[in-house]
């Protein structure tokens, strides 16, 4: 079957080793060259959190005719090499108790940037008024953000609001975190400047297996920035699921409009 599964550029692999502690599959290990190589098809997902952790840009995830990701193998193979409570980080882990709330050590354990964290049992922030000297709280509740870097299994998805915004609408929006953000789960990308290759499949992965209550996207009115409404609504095809996108797009000057 064609899907998606990682490539590694030998040539530009350096040997340093975050992808084989990024990848919560232990798809990836340093052969006796020091270069980084696929264990076996059949543990890796194809969802690429091992992308950002890489210095040197040797690895990307291309469609092509391999073996279909087996959840219960690369479940069982992390569960003898890493033990079980890094096996219950594995995607789809079958039987598989879910993670705590809190730091969610496992995936993306190699690189700080990625570990799950859930912030949702913290208490709601007033974000109406700032005092005076004070800050301005977030309306954040989970990390990571970045669409690259999050699990579509990460527990803090399930009976959730998703908002999926361009890199630069909550710079210009100075209203983000409390017109948008409060109550939601977030995930940012840029359609121009990020590798989008498996943006579709993962966001389908995150809305097929959770109860999304709603989708919202927003964008800059820059005409290159419309290309994460479609990115989603492919996700949304894919998924099987029948689910209303809200898209909102945020002007220059960081109005709203709908």
């Amino acid at each position: 079957m064609k899907r998606p599964i990682i490539e590694i550029d030998r040539d530009k692999c350096n040997g340093c080793g975050n992808c084989t502690t990024a990848c919560a599959e232990n798809a990836l290990v340093l052969d006796e060259e020091n270069k980084a190589v696929l264990v076996k098809e059949i543990y890796c997902d194809g969802l690429g959190a091992c992308l950002d952790v890489c210095p040197v840009d040797a690895l990307r995830v291309v469609e092509k005719e391999c073996e279909d990701y087996d959840a219960k193998a690369a479940y069982h193979h992390v569960k003898k090499t890493r033990g079980e409570e890094a096996a219950a980080q594995v995607h789809r882990a079958p039987d598989a108790p879910k993670p705590a709330h809190g730091p969610m050590p496992g995936r993306g354990s190699g690189c700080p940037g990625s570990r799950m964290m859930d912030f949702s049992k913290r208490p709601a922030p007033a974000l109406t008024s700032r005092p005076a000297g004070g800050s301005q709280p977030s309306a954040l509740t989970q990390w990571p953000i970045q669409l690259h870097l999050i699990s579509p299994h990460a527990p803090y998805f399930e009976d959730s609001d998703l908002l999926i915004a361009a890199d630069c609408t909550a710079f210009s929006m100075g209203a983000f975190h409390s017109d948008l953000l409060q109550g939601k789960k977030l995930a940012i990308a840029c359609p121009k400047l990020d590798d989008t290759g498996n943006y579709s499949t993962k966001l389908a992965e995150l809305i097929r297996n959770n109860t999304i209550y709603s989708l919202t996207v927003v964008i800059m009115e820059v005409p290159c920035c419309s290309g994460l409404g479609r990115i989603v609504e492919e996700a949304v095809t894919q998924s099987g699921k029948n689910i209303a996108i809200k898209k909102i797009v945020i002007t220059l000057d960081g109005a709203m409009k709908q």
